[in-house]
């Protein structure tokens, strides 16, 4: 049976605007989830009060509450975290370290962390805590 009138056109168009509201959708998530991310390890801080740290890039060794030890998000042995740091400091005597520590951890670990910091001579180093 052939129809005569009226055909219908194919359109070879495709429409782009849900595929741009999409892309727009998914950057706008990555900007908002982008500074949780961030952090990483999830610890609870101790809280204390201090001067709020210059938004300078530092390197951040993070104990967790197991004990396990991270620097800039990625983990370490004590060794490791030695030799790297230690090669840190000979490139750049200035480079900062922040140091995070779940509330629960014992305290001689930071402080086996800390004479680490010492030992390979750096000198700008801060204690990370929650504000009051």
């Amino acid at each position: 049976m052939i129809r005569r009138g009226r055909q219908q056109r194919i359109s070879g168009e495709i429409n782009m605007t849900p595929l741009i509201d999409m892309t727009f959708l998914l950057l706008i998530t990555f900007i908002i989830t982008m500074p949780a991310m961030e952090q990483g390890i999830a610890i609870k801080l101790p809280q204390g009060s201090a001067d709020i740290l210059p938004n300078k890039k530092s390197n951040v060794v993070t104990l967790d509450a197991e004990g396990r030890v991270f620097l800039n998000n990625h983990p370490l042995s004590m060794e490791e975290l030695e030799r790297t740091l230690g090669n840190l400091a000979a490139e750049n005597p200035e480079t900062a370290v922040l140091v995070r520590a779940d509330e629960r951890l014992d305290y001689g670990k930071i402080m086996k962390v800390m004479k680490l910091l010492y030992k390979v001579k750096i000198t700008r180093m801060a204690l990370v805590t929650l504000a009051d």
